[in-house]
């Protein structure tokens, strides 16, 4: 209840009216049964401007991080996302990668639309990274369409750092959904799963025409910050 409350309450047309988004394509999410959106991840504002424009409900496997906050800002971050019904998912450790599948294909077992962003991570530099393959196991596994998506502007309203967003028109793009049905059975071929995140990745990159950097997001922002003095990077540690 409380999802649909910030939706169509309180969130949602507030969003509506500082950001003016401009929507292509949404004809392309699906009106019932299951389904993957795969976007690109600018910034912090893109986990409130995409459930806001669509007219099915989006859950979204989010970072740990945002449930165990400390202090007011932590319990109050954590009671957000629960409420909106968001999944926690602990990245670290050798197991994370398949939890996060799982708790992905309980969404998708129930026929919802499951958000993930394949980078792993917000893009620190405003490029889009290699993809994890993480998606294409779920779509392979639940044999579910993917749709891609471009979030575009967040960036510059909301980079890295920035506690709060600047008030500027943003555009969300979707594209027509990618069928992998050629590639059933096929979610444990190493081969397969990367040919698929590949061309997630492709998509996505043809949606929002950003530079596109064939590495591992948080392995660059890491190499970055290491080869830094010390304080520059500081911010992109959030």
């Amino acid at each position: 209840m409380f999802y649909y409350v910030l939706k169509y309450v309180v969130l949602g047309p507030l969003l509506r009216v500082l950001f003016r988004p401009r929507i292509e394509g949404l004809e392309n999410i699906p009106q019932d049964g299951a389904a993957i959106v795969a976007g690109n991840h600018l910034s912090f504002s893109d986990h409130f401007l995409m459930p806001a424009i669509l007219k099915r409900r989006i859950t979204f496997l989010a970072k740990a991080e945002y449930f165990t906050g400390p202090g007011v800002k932590g319990k109050l971050t954590a009671a957000f996302f629960r409420s909106a019904g968001q999944i926690p998912v602990d990245r670290s450790g050798k197991d994370a990668g398949q939890a996060a599948i799982r708790e992905g294909l309980g969404v998708l077992s129930k026929g919802e639309l499951l958000g993930i962003y394949p980078e792993g991570t917000r893009s620190h530099d405003g490029r889009l990274y290699k993809g994890k393959v993480g998606v294409a196991v779920m779509a392979l596994t639940a044999g579910v369409p993917v749709i891609p998506c471009a979030m575009l502007g967040t960036f510059e309203i909301q980079p890295p750092g920035q506690k709060l967003p600047k008030i500027k028109q943003v555009a969300i793009r979707f594209g027509e959904p990618l069928d992998f049905s050629r590639y059933a059975g096929m979610e444990n071929h190493k081969a397969a799963i990367r040919a698929v995140t590949d061309e997630i990745m492709y998509a996505i990159l043809e949606l929002s025409g950003q530079e596109y950097v064939d590495e591992y997001a948080a392995k660059v922002k890491a190499a970055e910050q290491a080869a830094a003095p010390p304080g520059k990077f500081r911010r992109l540690r959030r």
